[in-house]
């Protein structure tokens, strides 16, 4: 790192007014890694102050220096792969291989998929007599997680860059060294002073006086749903543009026509990756119940052989959670399943043998999880699964449809136009069939109390868009 300070404002690395600090644990250690000085509300006012000044020259940059200035990003961006793996394991966990490549590279390919819709994007388009015209929203104020950093950071920078916006980012207190690279690849690849700006901080102060400032014409908030509505209702006295993405309690219905050895292995896996701290993750499985002893076998199975330790040690599958308190949150859903009754098939409270010291979360398994318990409603942001049957499709549909939430969803059947009749039928913004994966084009973002809004791709770059109609442009 070659400043360790994280407040970049106006093209330059600066000193926060502020006093007050914070130390960055490594949860694997529960050591301290370093000191983060927590910025203020007038270390805002100088950001925005500094993104407004910088967004006429900015917006009117022409589409060619645009796409000029984004490849140059990427190019930057590949030379610090392993810096930003280094950081995101050290600051939250994740074993260092996925650190690397998945992590690193889920922000990497966000910046490619940009230029490829920036290349063919249609800013204007004729309607009878008017102009349609697609113009930078203006300054954006940007608050991002801990558990995705560099996905969720470069999401929302690529698509506003390429719509012309300038932005103050709030990253997460959690994982600011990540976010520190983000700042110094932009301003190696040559983004102007006043573009990007990076206040880092705590949500009540400096993420709460970012969403209400005036001259902020939007707010992009990742996290909890919780904290969005806390932000939305900062917001709506300037009548800003709020664009949220929130949290998820996502059903995986897998119907009787699955080969289950597969679907279940599959299920379980992907709910516990990135030590379940995904908004996406497949938390609730609804299986038929005729097949529930069969579901729990393999489940128990494929938990018993994750394994959780070390963020540098070989075949390490999970890591530890991000902190102490999503630790203790979690381990207090995991009792509340107990308590209520459900079948604990594998893992549960305190952490895995062996390790005594860290943020380590057992992988867990609940079976005959019915809709009044604790876990089948709060989404728990850790690696437990909570296995539910049905009765039969109609069952499986009410009871994935059961919740506030409505991030994302997972249909399995060996029928895939039953697949799609299913899907139709869930209230999520994506609906995965037969294990399909996402990709950087797809517009990514739920219903409900899981946000509004979309990123990544065309739709992510729409957000960040006015729409002018020019009336009579077009006229004879």
């Amino acid at each position: 790192m070659t400043n360790r300070t994280g407040f970049y404002i106006n093209g330059a690395w600066v000193e926060s007014g502020g006093t007050e600090t914070m130390d960055i644990i490594n949860p694997a250690t529960e050591d301290a890694i370093g000191t983060l000085t927590m910025g203020t509300t007038e270390d805002v006012d100088k950001a925005v102050a500094a993104a407004k000044a910088a967004f006429p020259a900015f917006a009117a940059m022409s589409l060619e220096d645009r796409i000029d200035l984004l490849k140059k990003i990427c190019e930057v961006y590949k030379t610090r792969f392993s810096d930003i793996g280094e950081a995101i394991s050290n600051e939250m966990g994740a074993p260092l291989p996925f650190a690397t490549k998945i992590q690193a590279g889920a922000g990497y390919v966000h910046f490619t998929q940009i230029l490829k819709v920036l290349e063919k994007y249609h800013f204007e388009e004729k309607l009878d007599a008017t102009r349609v015209v697609r113009e930078p929203i203006g300054v954006v104020g940007m608050i991002s997680p801990w558990n995705w950093p560099m996905n969720q950071m470069t999401c929302k920078i690529a698509p506003a860059l390429a719509a012309g916006c300038t932005m103050v980012l709030k990253p997460s207190e959690m994982t600011p060294t990540s976010a520190m690279i983000m700042a110094e690849i932009l301003d190696e690849a040559g983004v102007p002073a006043g573009v990007f700006n990076m206040v880092q901080g705590l949500g009540p102060v400096v993420g709460a006086h970012l969403s209400s400032h005036p001259d902020v014409d939007m707010v992009s908030f990742t996290g909890s749903t919780r904290a969005g509505v806390a932000v939305a209702q900062a917001a709506a006295p300037t009548v800003k543009r709020v664009s949220q993405e929130l949290g998820g309690k996502s059903p995986n219905v897998l119907l009787d026509d699955v080969d289950f050895a597969d679907a279940v292995k599959r299920g379980v896996r992907t709910c516990f990756g990135n030590s379940g701290q995904s908004c996406n993750a497949p938390t609730r499985m609804l299986v038929p119940m005729d097949r529930m002893d069969e579901v729990i076998e393999i489940a128990k199975a494929t938990a018993e052989k994750t394994t959780v330790g070390d963020p540098r040690g070989e075949g390490t599958h999970l890591g530890p959670v991000v902190n102490r308190t999503q630790f203790e949150k979690i381990q207090g859903l995991i009792q509340s399943g107990i308590d209520e009754g459900a079948t604990l098939v594998a893992g549960g409270a305190g952490r895995p043998d062996g390790l005594d010291k860290g943020f380590y979360v057992q992988p867990t398994v609940f079976a005959n999880v019915t809709d009044d318990m604790t876990i089948f409603k709060e989404e728990i942001f850790g690696p437990v699964l909570s296995i539910i049957g049905y009765t039969d499709e109609e069952d499986a549909i009410r009871k994935a449809n059961d919740t506030p939430y409505g991030l994302a969803a997972y249909v399995e059947s060996g029928d895939i136009e039953r697949a799609k009749t299913v899907a139709r039928q869930i209230r999520a913004g994506m609906v995965h069939l037969n294990g399909a994966g996402s990709g950087p084009a797809i517009p990514f973002g739920g219903y409900r109390q899981s946000g509004n809004g979309r990123e990544w791709g065309e739709h992510g770059l729409d957000e960040f868009m006015e729409i002018k109609a020019i009336i009579g442009f077009e006229a004879a």
